[in-house]
């Protein structure tokens, strides 16, 4: 019997359901999932009573309840400290770059919504602090997975691949240009692990009832 469940949103579109997804994916929790189509803009009824900030992710094991993506990293790392690094400087640095793309990037998320069933850029040029996050997160993106990878701090995935996982996503949909090669490299490991890849093919299976116009029609 499971020990728990993981409340999540819309595969196809939710990128806070997808951090919280592969933490507790890494760590091995014993939980169900359970996937609630998302309305948009904030307007999913069926969450505003579930958890306590009216969002997903929500998780609840073994009498905890934890809501908020990085909350729940935090929490599965008690269970698993492999999804922060062993190294003391590595960790301070992969909790600042997970903390940094938590609470950051405003402009990449309102300009290239999460839509995993796209495949196509923008067809108006980026903005300047669009382009400026970009930078940003390329610059991220090369130095952590430029010590040796393939991920940002070594060979496995961890809690700060699961904060910029999302990140990936938007940029393979809108083929984003300017950046390098190791940034690049660093995309492709995170799209083709294996929870990656299940995650792709379980959004592919959901409902066409479930896509929104907000999303699907944006050029």
């Amino acid at each position: 019997m499971a020990e728990g469940r993981l409340v999540i949103g819309t595969q196809r579109y939710s990128s806070w359901s997808l951090r919280g997804w592969l933490c507790v994916r890494l760590a091995g929790l014993d939980v169900g999932v359970e996937v609630v189509p998302l309305a948009g803009a904030g307007q999913t009824a069926a969450l505003k009573t579930l958890s306590p900030n009216g969002c997903v992710p929500y998780l609840e094991h073994r009498g905890a309840v934890v809501w908020d993506s990085l909350s729940i990293a935090e929490y599965c790392a008690e269970h698993h400290a492999f999804l922060w690094p062993e190294d003391r400087a590595a960790r301070a640095w992969a909790r600042s770059v997970a903390a940094e793309m938590h609470s950051g990037f405003r402009a990449v998320r309102s300009a290239l919504p999460m839509n995993l069933g796209r495949n196509h850029p923008l067809a108006a040029p980026l903005a300047e602090d669009v382009h400026k996050d970009i930078a940003r997160i390329n610059a991220i993106w090369t130095e952590g997975a430029g010590r040796g990878g393939p991920f940002l701090c070594g060979s496995g995935m961890g809690n700060a691949d699961a904060m910029f996982a999302p990140v990936v996503c938007r940029f393979l949909s809108y083929d984003v240009p300017g950046l390098s090669s190791t940034a690049q490299a660093y995309m492709q490991a995170v799209r083709y692990h294996p929870l990656m890849v299940e995650w792709y093919a379980a959004a592919a299976r959901e409902p066409v009832e479930w896509q929104l116009d907000m999303y699907e029609t944006l050029a």
